[in-house]
């Protein structure tokens, strides 16, 4: 079990066939899918792939974490979407690597409160914390972006 979780709560299992031409399901058969190399790397096929399941994911974990601060705090999140874009490319030193930006629509919520909650999400959202370090995120609110020096306030 790794040190800073103190209990593993659910644990998802998937396999792959055929990398990114390939096939992807979880074992317990909830997801199931082709997987494509986007046009934009030379492919095209009709399938999803890696990083739009991440987007997605990030997307999901990350708004769920908003929901659970906005909550705390007494605002209201109803109607916000979290558009996640996940870019591939190469790093440079024979490897690849992702970046990610973040950014919420929140049509009950001010910029501050946004730029508030976005910032108190990213310090809960587990595919934040795992990323953190790893990986370039941009945060922003109506496509505005969040100051680079900007902290989480006590």
């Amino acid at each position: 079990m790794p040190e800073h979780l103190q209990k593993i709560l659910y644990t998802a299992e998937a396999v792959v066939e055929g990398g990114r031409e390939g096939h992807g399901r979880s074992v317990d058969g909830r997801l199931d899918v082709d997987l494509s190399i986007p046009e934009a790397m030379g492919g095209g096929g009709p399938g999803t792939n890696p990083e739009q399941l991440f987007a997605v994911g990030h997307a999901a974990c990350f708004q769920s974490a908003l929901f659970a601060v906005a909550t705390g705090r007494k605002l209201d999140a109803s109607g916000s979407q979290i558009i996640c874009r996940v870019g591939f490319g190469p790093t440079g030193h024979g490897g690849f690597g992702l970046t990610v930006a973040l950014d919420l629509h929140a049509p009950f919520l001010t910029r501050e409160q946004g730029a508030d909650l976005m910032a108190r999400a990213h310090e809960r959202c587990p595919y934040s914390n795992a990323t953190r370090g790893n990986i370039d995120v941009v945060l922003s609110v109506d496509g505005v972006p969040l100051a680079a020096t900007a902290k989480v306030p006590s």
